[in-house]
């Protein structure tokens, strides 16, 4: 039953899996933990699983977030961007580009401490604390080098840069850059 149920649970869109309570107190919890991986990826990369490829039609007041997220998210997938970089005070930003679920790794920093973890429980994404908001430029470029310094890119990579502008105002993204490290 535990593999149909972390099965199910990738097919529907889950982002995240848990152990139920019979399967977390035995005697291998490393190996249900690596099984359970091993089951998600396989799930993931079989032809179980589809992603909407359309864009957003519904003009809601987050039409313009929820379209730059969509073209990133594809964007990536066509110039085989190592990574999508995004600033976020809501982590709406994250869940939308990680529905899409892009090849590249999803970067997300905040300055909101409340949803880190959140954050990281979502598919893909790498949550980090940022606080240093300066400029655009400036921002964009440290957050290209801090994923250059974890090692998420290297040194010919492209990413895809999202943020709001302007920066100090923390609103709605409705900025896409791409840059190469």
């Amino acid at each position: 039953a535990e593999v149909k149920d972390v099965s199910n649970s990738v097919m529907d869109g889950a982002d995240a899996v848990m152990l139920s309570a019979e399967t977390s107190v035995g005697k291998y919890p490393v190996e249900v933990i690596q099984t359970m991986a091993n089951i998600c990826m396989q799930v993931e990369n079989s032809d179980l699983i589809t992603v909407p490829h359309e864009p957003p039609h519904i003009r809601t007041n987050r039409y313009i977030t929820k379209s730059v997220c969509f073209h990133a998210a594809k964007m990536a997938d066509e110039i085989e961007a190592r990574a999508i970089c995004t600033l976020t005070n809501s982590g709406y930003t994250a869940f939308q580009i990680s529905a899409w679920r892009p090849d590249a790794h999803i970067l997300v920093y905040t300055s909101n401490k409340r949803i880190l973890s959140r954050l990281n429980l979502l598919w893909g994404v790498k949550a980090f604390y940022y606080d240093k908001f300066v400029s655009t430029d400036e921002t964009v470029d440290d957050v290209n080098r801090i994923a250059h310094e974890q090692g998420f890119v290297k040194k010919g990579d492209y990413l895809i840069n999202l943020a709001a502008m302007p920066i100090v105002d923390k609103g709605m993204v409705n900025t896409l850059r791409v840059s190469q490290v």
